[in-house]
């Protein structure tokens, strides 16, 4: 039995949605194949998103979707010491990740998206080396355009030899929830940086409005378990502001920190989100950026549709266009990634020294972008502080073994 759609999207995570939402609404066929039964199960990520990231998006999201706003952030050195920025207004939120997954997968199914749930794509399905649907249970589901939101496991892509996301540059995450947590402000996320807890990103911990928190991190090398134990157990800070805490969930997930592939389509297919690494370098945050992209997708599908080219010469422009959008960004942040991953912890607690004693906060103290990293900074240099703060950081990080 072969069945036929104008797009298939491949995972039905925020990407895959807001690709679909974004097609349908122009007026595509569209069917979105999720792997798992229920949209938004398992949930992986933290859910902290900016919220002028939604705004530029144009979405509206329900008051139950948020679990809290936040104003602000410390960070802790390796040695813990501090480096505190309070924003003057709320900047970011967090989510509940599964209700917001769910609410983007309503909106796709009221403009007359099709989901096909507990319904695993085995591989992509092609002719001539085009790209013409995908292959579910030995059964061919035809398309003009696939749409690849599988995420960063990228095992479509590797099943036909398309290029894949830079595996030296994934860290390997661990996101827990815990039942409360003492002595954190409601509205300030916390930042644990070094090798000792989380090598190769950091640590955090998420407060929500009710008093419980979100606890995970990421790490380069060896079990995210283990740190993460380490860290709940053996990190001063931490320790102390969770020693009455009880986790009530723990999951575990990837993350890509390379920065974008340098193809993201090919003939019949687009390639967005986790699975083309459009997620950010420097903090593994892949949620704007990734919506950003699923919605130039979605319009670049119902094109080649409208016109009948599905070609990669015709998709092209879907890589062009997310380029214009974020990819000075992405390229900035890369690089921030790679000269924070050159710098061993004795020179990390200089330089958040260094923060506080330049008064760096008050700099930051009126960024409203925390997304678009590369074109946010750039009026924060404006200041003598930032300037100074950064030439070290690049110093250390050039004198720093490899």
């Amino acid at each position: 039995m072969t069945q036929k759609a104008d797009v298939i999207v491949v995972g039905g995570g925020p990407c895959g949605s807001f690709s679909a939402l974004t097609a349908a609404k122009l007026g595509a066929e569209v069917t979105v194949c999720e792997e798992h039964k229920e949209i938004g199960v398992p949930s992986h990520c933290a859910g902290h998103v900016s919220l002028s990231g939604f705004k530029r998006l144009g979405l509206r999201l329900p008051n139950e979707v948020f679990e809290n706003e936040i104003k602000g952030a410390v960070f802790y050195s390796p040695s813990c010491h501090e480096f505190r920025v309070k924003f003057a207004s709320s900047v970011t939120c967090v989510l509940n990740r599964a209700l917001f997954d769910k609410f983007l997968a309503n909106l796709a199914d009221d403009a007359g998206v099709r989901y096909q749930l507990g319904t695993r794509v085995e591989s992509l399905f092609l002719d001539a080396g085009q790209v013409k649907g995908v292959s579910v249970k030995g059964e061919v589901l035809e398309s003009n355009i696939v749409i690849d939101c599988e995420g960063c496991s990228s095992t479509l892509l590797k099943k036909v030899g398309f290029p894949i996301l830079d595996k030296s540059m994934v860290v390997k995450g661990v996101q827990g929830e815990v039942n409360k947590v003492e002595d954190v402000n409601h509205d300030t996320v916390e930042v644990y940086l070094g090798q000792k807890y989380a090598p190769g990103l950091f640590a955090w911990i998420i407060p929500r409005s009710n008093g419980s928190a979100k606890v995970g991190l990421a790490t380069k090398t060896g079990n995210p378990k283990t740190y993460l134990q380490n860290f709940v157990s053996h990190n001063s800070k931490a320790a102390a502001k969770l020693r009455h805490s009880r986790f009530v969930s723990v999951s575990y997930h990837p993350l890509t920190l390379g920065g974008p592939l340098a193809k993201t389509y090919h003939d019949g297919l687009l390639i967005v989100g986790d699975a083309a690494s459009q997620v950010k370098p420097t903090t593994g945050g892949g949620v704007i950026m990734g919506l950003n992209c699923a919605k130039i997708a979605g319009e670049t599908a119902y094109e080649a549709i409208k016109h009948g080219d599905s070609s990669a010469s015709f998709l092209s422009r879907y890589q062009r266009r997310w380029q214009k959008a974020i990819g000075f960004d992405m390229a900035v942040m890369r690089q921030m990634r790679l000269m924070l991953n050159r710098l061993p912890d004795r020179r990390l607690d200089k330089i958040i020294a260094l923060c506080s004693q330049l008064r760096l906060n008050e700099d930051l103290r009126h960024v409203k972008d925390m997304d678009f990293q590369g074109k946010g900074i750039l009026p924060i240099f404006k200041s003598p502080a930032a300037w100074a703060v950064a030439t070290y950081s690049i110093l250390l990080s050039l004198t720093s073994p490899l």
